[in-house]
């Protein structure tokens, strides 16, 4: 059992590892990608993503990372990602860590429910330019202190 345990945690960190392709140093668990994953006895790994949305183009990409990472486990035969319908992803699922990392790293705030997101510059309220971004999961807003255009990202 205790192989076991430490393989579920070598695998954890594996896929933990696999950052998103849009935003390179920050983790696709950490963005809140990761739903489940099992370990069988003979080495087999099963995971399950949850697409920030269906149509994401990075999505094969992801997936073929995430497989090529668990694959080098000590003990790991072969591993297999599966694209879940359900829970739906939300902003919600993003991490501190992620949020901040956006915020600092990319110049993108993160919107949580219907209240708007402050500036990832100064801190200030935003006001939203446009509901579509440049992909389908942000929009753009503009700051109201220092007039910056941000990306949002939400749910």
């Amino acid at each position: 059992m205790m192989v076991q345990i430490d393989m579920r945690s070598e695998v954890r960190a594996a896929i933990a590892s696999v950052d998103d392709p849009e935003y390179p140093g920050l983790s696709i668990v950490d963005l809140g990608l990761l739903e489940s994953f099992e370990v069988e006895p003979e080495g087999v790994v099963q995971v399950g993503l949850i697409p920030t949305f269906s149509g994401c183009p990075a999505l094969a990409m992801i997936a073929q990372d995430v497989v090529d990472a668990v694959e080098e486990v000590e003990g790991v035969s072969s591993a297999s990602v599966s694209w879940l319908r359900s829970p739906t992803w939300s902003a919600e699922r993003l991490t501190q860590h992620a949020q901040e990392t956006l915020a600092d790293e990319f110049t993108v705030a993160v919107q949580i429910g219907q209240k708007a997101p402050v500036c990832p510059l100064c801190g200030s309220a935003t006001t939203e330019l446009s509901m579509f971004g440049p992909s389908r999961c942000r929009s753009v807003s503009r700051c109201k202190n220092c007039s910056e255009t941000v990306e949002v990202l939400r749910a």
